[in-house]
């Protein structure tokens, strides 16, 4: 019993090799496609205000009125404007009326000259006090229409139709000049507005073509062009405005309208992998990889395309036919040696006698 004792130990590399799941990739053509929700916005809006400070005196429509353009959207108190008016019309009369007297006080000196009996400083003075009555007149004239504008100015009219989609004053509130009344939305082309991560912007799509939807009735669709993409990235979101060019837009897809917008992207040759096979190294994404004739393991770096629910998508690492452990990663070690277990040829379990 000593003796059997002394005996030398068992090799351990003479153990069986360790049995893990693997499977033979094969690249497969992969298009990413984003949905997201934006809203239907009018490819014009205006903001109409006032020229100059006042109360508002009357105000004529409401948020969703249909307006067209000319029709008056509100109006200030006018009195000091219509006083203005008047005065500035008695300022033409007067000056009219000194025109004439000075013109008719020139003419006389003019024939009087002719025949000897002023002198040539009467008409001298004559001349310069109609053209000083000419240009008193001139003055006032435009000081008229100066008025006359300003009346006008008292009311604030639609510069084109459309539909008004804000209201920021009412009446009785004193607005300053250049504050925004209303906002008006124009008739005509409209957008599917979305707010899109700039991740999304690098990759290349299919097209511009974006298929919309409408959300609260998905049979309403539509198909549109991206038309605009803001320079700057929105610092409150994390986002870029993207607006998209409606084609024939539906009727039923009204401003402020909720759709969902659907792009595709260029398709690409990945390896579909299950969760389970994905590992890292020094943080970076990789696999465990079989060599076919050894069955030594190896990790292998992977970039990563994209992930979904129970698998990754490989775009680069990886070449069509690679063995890659698809379970037992943790008790890998590289240069093991293993037994791959491969879906097209596991073992059968033997009969228990």
């Amino acid at each position: 019993m000593v003796l059997a004792a002394c005996g030398e130990e068992k090799n351990p590399s003479a153990r069986a090799p360790m049995s893990v799941k693997a499977e033979r990739v094969s690249a497969s053509q992969h298009a990413l496609s984003v949905a997201l929700t934006g809203e239907v916005k009018a490819r014009v809006q205006s903001d109409l205000a006032f020229r100059f400070t006042g109360r508002i005196a009357e105000r004529f429509v409401e948020i969703g009125d249909h307006v067209e353009a000319g029709q008056v959207l509100a109006r200030l108190e006018s009195q000091e404007q219509t006083a203005d008016l008047a005065s500035m019309t008695a300022g033409v009369q007067s000056a009219e009326a000194t025109l004439r007297q000075t013109t008719a006080a020139f003419e006389r000196q003019k024939s009087l000259l002719a025949n000897g009996f002023t002198t040539q400083t009467n008409y001298d003075n004559a001349q310069q006090a109609m053209q000083a009555a000419r240009a008193t007149l001139d003055a006032a004239r435009s000081n008229l229409g100066t008025a006359r504008e300003q009346l006008v100015y008292t009311s604030l009219t639609a510069d084109a139709s459309g539909v008004v989609v804000a209201r920021n004053a009412e009446a009785g509130q004193v607005v300053e000049a250049a504050q925004a009344v209303f906002t008006i939305a124009r008739d005509g082309e409209r957008d599917a507005v979305f707010d899109v991560y700039e991740g999304l912007l690098a990759q290349r799509p299919a097209d511009d073509t974006i298929e919309l939807a409408l959300v609260s009735n998905p049979a309403v669709r539509a198909t549109g062009k991206v038309r605009e993409v803001a320079p700057a990235i929105d610092p409150a979101t994390g986002t870029v405005r993207v607006k998209i060019s409606i084609d024939a837009p539906p009727p039923a897809m009204t401003l402020g309208a909720a759709v969902t917008g659907i792009g595709r992207f260029k398709p690409d040759n990945v390896f579909a992998l299950p969760a389970s096979a994905f590992f890292t190294e020094n943080g970076k994404p990789a696999v465990w990889t079989v060599d076919p004739r050894s069955h030594a393991a190896a990790i292998r770096p992977i970039t990563v395309d994209s992930y979904r629910t129970g698998e990754l998508l490989v775009r680069d690492g990886l070449e069509a036919g690679d063995i890659v452990v698809t379970a037992g990663t943790q008790l890998l070690r590289p240069g093991q040696i293993v037994k791959p277990l491969l879906p097209d040829a596991q073992p059968r379990e033997e009969t228990k006698k």
